[in-house]
């Protein structure tokens, strides 16, 4: 007897497990707060930038905005450094982080991703007239060649792993493209979406090999462990998104290639 009323026992819970389940996810706190804790950089053009009157703006600003319209809740943008941005995930102040963010196995360690947004990669930005020079590894990987790079995310991990002979500088992500520019340093390695747009912004400035990249790269939208339900929301909307063309039209108001 015991052995039939266990099972029917536990299958009678079953109900208020998962509705304790459903009221624990970020997607019931995010509706009953009334807002979305956004975590971006802003300092990451195309994806997100903090302009100087305190507002961002960029591709992952308008997607963080159609989200949280998608939900009937305010966006609160939440400032973090690339070297903070996986430890601010895990400590709970993001209910999601938007802004250019490189899939990596190091940061799905802390967090999870929603479906991937694009393919993306490593590639060199540099003077156009120095296109030639920079153009595989072995080019690269020199003492005299002067990379630059922010400090603390996949750009900087590149470097260290497969340019370790270069002369690396750190600088902060909003400077570097002047100071290459002005022949205060030689290559950045950077995903190829931000030299296409950078190239833009700075005609003497060139993308080398943006359909080549030197590393295989993806950039999704990093998400809290472990909350499925919030997942499969975030991952729903982005599909219709997609699917409707108003992620393809808000890129398209970003990047474009150098003709």
């Amino acid at each position: 007897m015991k052995k039939i009323l266990y099972p029917l026992a536990f299958l009678a819970a079953i109900p208020a497990l998962a509705q304790a389940d459903a009221t624990s996810s970020r997607l019931e706190r995010v509706l009953q707060k009334g807002s979305l804790n956004v975590c971006t950089t802003g300092d990451y053009k195309p994806y997100t930038f903090l302009k100087e009157d305190g507002q961002y703006e960029g591709i992952d600003i308008a997607m963080a905005e159609s989200l949280a319209a998608s939900l009937g809740v305010k966006p609160t943008w939440v400032p973090v450094t690339w070297k903070s941005l996986p430890d601010e995930m895990n400590a709970g102040h993001c209910d999601i982080a938007m802004g250019g963010i490189s899939v990596t196995l190091k940061r799905q360690q802390k967090a999870w991703f929603a479906n991937v947004l694009d393919q993306d990669g490593k590639i060199p930005l540099v003077r156009c007239e120095d296109v030639r020079k920079y153009q595989t590894v072995e080019q690269l990987n020199k003492s005299s060649v002067r990379l630059i790079e922010p400090a603390g995310g996949t750009n900087e991990a590149f470097v260290h792993s497969h340019l370790p002979k270069g002369t690396l500088t750190l600088s902060d992500n909003v400077t570097i493209f002047q100071k290459l520019v002005d022949k205060k340093a030689d290559v950045m390695i950077t995903d190829a979406s931000e030299a296409l747009y950078q190239q833009k912004r700075y005609p003497k400035l060139c993308a080398v090999n943006p359909k080549k990249p030197l590393q295989y790269g993806e950039k999704a939208y990093m998400l809290p462990r472990d909350d499925i339900s919030w997942k499969m929301y975030v991952d729903q909307w982005l599909h219709l998104s997609k699917a409707t063309g108003e992620y393809q039209q808000i890129v398209s108001q970003w990047l474009a290639v150098k003709k």
